[in-house]
């Protein structure tokens, strides 16, 4: 009997601790943030983004960001802890302008949908990242 409660205890301690390593891997839609490459907007309200080369991913901002659309906009990304990103709550965007230092307008980031292939087909091409 002695052996039973170790070995228990064992299984237990092994196969928590296996749910917890699967608990921390990122889920499939994350990223890390060095790994955004490009953006385009086609109105103020819609971020598209690239992410390596073939992921992409639709930001609808909370109500306008005009800003989004001046010809030399550039986005200003901040992590709030990890810099892993995995949905809207974890951006922390400003969009600033060439030759206006100091200028940044904060772009609230309300959903984040990763984009199928047939999505990202039908973005016009000048609004493709």
């Amino acid at each position: 009997m002695k052996f039973l409660i170790p070995l228990a205890l064992l299984a237990f301690v092994g196969g928590s601790s296996a749910a917890m390593a699967t608990d921390i891997a990122p889920p499939k839609s994350c990223f890390l943030i060095t790994q955004f490459e490009n953006w385009k907007a086609p109105d103020d309200k819609t971020i598209y983004i690239r992410v390596n080369l073939n992921r992409f991913y639709r930001l609808d901002v909370t109500g306008s960001c005009p800003s989004l659309k001046f010809p030399d906009a550039f986005l200003i990304t901040k992590t709030r802890g990890p810099s892993t990103v995995c949905s809207a709550v974890d951006w922390d965007l400003r969009v600033g302008q060439t030759g206006q230092p100091g200028f940044q307008s904060p772009c609230i980031v309300k959903t984040m949908t990763p984009m199928t292939p047939d999505e990202v087909a039908a973005i016009p091409k000048k609004f493709k990242p």
